[in-house]
């Protein structure tokens, strides 16, 4: 079970990207008091939590109700992720977040929580991607909880590094973040990957 749940916290850690969620969240709240940006962080791992849970459990049921394979979900997803890998590579990853929140009007500013931290920033297409096939690859009640529980794990790191955003940039720097962000794309590839090969083989059978 630990390979598991090593296997999935890598996973999430690549698609949801803590440290890159916290340089957009500080831009977003820089004239934000002190317990303004506390409780907006909460709430956009909490809303974001919810949002990965419902797919988590009903996303399969969701699918099989629109008529689509699993396989081709697999396929679709490792595809999809792939691509953000490319992006994560090449940098094109975070400059897209930006100038996203470069969109965010001064109405919006005012509670970045839900639009666009929570969704889709956080609980965005690769995460929910993400957490589908890997519950759907991992059957049982004992494997689930295992992918939950690095879901859960990993979600806690994104709360720590929204609530720590300013101070945590100051340490990494760009240089930094940046070699980080391109080394997971290389394993977020290696792992979309393996999500299309095992789509083909199951469409296969």
């Amino acid at each position: 079970m630990i390979e598991l749940y090593i296997s999935a916290l890598i996973t999430f850690f690549v698609v949801i990207d803590p440290p890159g969620c916290a340089p957009i969240y500080a831009g977003l709240t820089n004239r934000a008091s002190a317990v303004q940006r506390r409780a907006m962080a909460i709430r956009a791992v909490g809303v974001a939590a919810a949002i990965l849970l419902v797919f988590a459990l009903f996303g399969e049921k969701l699918l099989k109700g629109l008529g689509i394979e699993l396989a081709s979900f697999r396929i679709a997803g490792g595809v999809m992720l792939f691509l953000i890998a490319l992006e994560m590579v090449f940098e094109k990853r975070t400059q897209r977040r930006e100038d996203r929140a470069a969109n965010i009007t001064p109405e919006e500013a005012e509670d970045v929580s839900i639009f666009p931290m929570a969704m889709p920033m956080i609980a965005g297409p690769g995460s929910i991607a993400s957490v589908m096939l890997l519950m759907a690859r991992n059957d049982g009640l004992e494997r689930s909880l295992v992918v939950l529980a690095a879901l859960g794990t990993i979600l806690l790191l994104t709360l720590a590094a929204l609530l720590a955003a300013g101070p945590l940039m100051r340490l990494l720097g760009h240089k930094i973040e940046a070699v980080i962000t391109r080394l997971l794309g290389v394993l977020l590839a290696a792992l979309a990957v393996q999500f299309v090969i095992d789509g083909v083989l199951e469409q296969i059978r």
